[in-house]
């Protein structure tokens, strides 16, 4: 057991240490405030406070683990070893930056709290990020920290236990819209008709009817070939289904169709299904409510996970919303249009509400590619190069490396044989 003296235990502390050392390290931790039971200690023991008892282990700590509330904090960028790390601490100390306050920047998305203007569809933009502006985007940082954290724990430390965690994949299928010509109905047929052939689209004309006279397979319709290479490569995968009623930006087969139902009912004999919440849900918890109702009833089964539409994630506010709708996962912590670790791990957390100062009991499932961000690379090669780097980089910390790709981008051929680069990712990547 590793003891922690501070001078004053409060909720950040206790959620980020236990994060660090438990979920990350898989190390047994108990923190104390009595200098004498510190002393006492004869096994592995840190302090982190703002000056070290005597000749122990010792981290320098920032403020920000014993404030309450936002503050707009000064950050320099400095590094340890070859890591981008912030927070720095002076030489007393035994890590040349404060871990636990870094890390709780990152995981609680301090950063999303500080004024900032969102794009069209109310996102905090990837760009105005700490990560992006400083070229770290791409690395787990946390997970990177806790690492050197623990190897500089074992020098010292060579009795201390701990417990390895192994490298996860798995892979994530957007269903916003189940199918591209199927099952849309008369009014929304016709109307694709006529907009395809106002725009001399006459090649997409042909092969919407071929499809609705059912001599040609729906393009979007690969959920069964997707479940087999899932099945062939032994890859841990996710549906997440949209069902929602019509709108603006939500489009996918209507609730009622007996066909779109059976669809998701099959899937879910094979791969863990879960919500796709619509846009239209996004702030409505008794939206969110009623979408998570209608797919538990299709499914006959609770539903725990969700993903929002684009990624809209508006902190906290979101994650209040999904607590009160009863999920327990959720997905949607990453950029759209840019590759890496919003939330800078690749481990799964819980998340943490500035405003309340309060965990709350939604697990956060980061995410490290998003296949919109893929959709203007030119090349097969360098999609695969720039994926194997995340991957690299999550396998050097056993972290989890979680990709989302659309079953309408995988249907779709156009430019790139998005089936084929998949493929090699679920094949390179799950080991």
């Amino acid at each position: 057991m590793l003891l922690i003296y501070t001078h004053k235990i409060t909720p950040r502390f206790t959620y980020i240490t236990k994060h660090i050392f438990t979920n990350v390290l898989g190390i047994e931790i108990t923190a104390t405030t009595k200098i004498e039971d510190f002393i006492k200690h004869s096994g592995a023991k840190i302090t982190y406070t703002k000056q070290a008892l005597q000749n122990e282990f010792f981290i320098r700590s920032n403020d920000l683990l014993f404030e309450q509330g936002i503050n707009d904090l000064e950050i320099k960028i400095s590094n340890w070893d070859t890591v981008p790390c912030f927070f720095s601490t002076g030489e007393r100390s035994n890590i040349p930056f404060d871990i636990f306050s870094a890390s709780f920047y990152m995981l609680s998305r301090y950063e999303e709290y500080l004024p900032h203007v969102k794009d069209i569809h109310g996102r905090y933009p990837y760009k105005e990020s700490l990560a992006f502006i400083n070229g770290f985007l791409q690395k787990p940082v946390v997970d990177i920290w806790a690492f050197k954290l623990l190897d500089n724990l074992k020098e010292r430390f060579p009795e201390l236990e701990y417990k390895k965690r192994k490298y996860k994949y798995t892979s994530i299928i957007d269903v916003t819209t189940s199918h591209c010509f199927k099952y849309k109905g008369i009014i929304r047929t016709l109307s694709g008709i006529v907009l395809d052939t106002a725009y001399l689209k006459l090649s997409r004309v042909l092969q919407r009817i071929l499809v609705l006279v059912n001599y040609k397979k729906d393009p979007y319709d690969n959920f069964s070939e997707l479940i087999e290479k899932h099945k062939e490569y032994g890859v841990q995968s996710m549906f997440f289904f949209q069902y929602a009623d019509y709108s603006t930006y939500d489009k996918n087969i209507s609730v009622n169709n007996n066909k779109f139902k059976y669809l998701i009912k099959s899937v879910a004999d094979y791969s863990i299904v879960s919500l796709a919440g619509s846009y239209a849900s996004l702030n409505n918890r008794a939206l969110l409510k009623e979408e998570k109702k209608r797919l538990s009833n299709v499914i006959n089964r609770k539903v725990k996970g969700i993903r929002l539409r684009y990624n809209r994630v508006d902190v906290p506010d979101s994650y209040r919303d999904l607590v009160e709708a009863e999920f327990t996962e959720d997905y949607t912590m990453g950029y759209t249009h840019a590759i890496g670790f919003r939330a800078g791990t690749s481990t799964p957390f819980y998340f943490y509400d500035i405003s309340l100062e309060v965990q709350h009991p939604i697990k956060v499932h980061p995410f490290a590619v998003h296949d919109y961000a893929l959709a203007d690379y030119k090349k097969e090669e360098q999609i695969l190069n720039d994926i194997n780097s995340l991957y690299k980089e999550v396998r050097n910390v056993d972290g989890s490396f979680i990709s989302i790709f659309s079953n309408e981008l995988l249907g779709n051929t156009r430019k790139l044989n998005w089936k084929k680069i998949y493929y090699k990712i679920l094949n390179n990547f799950n080991v």
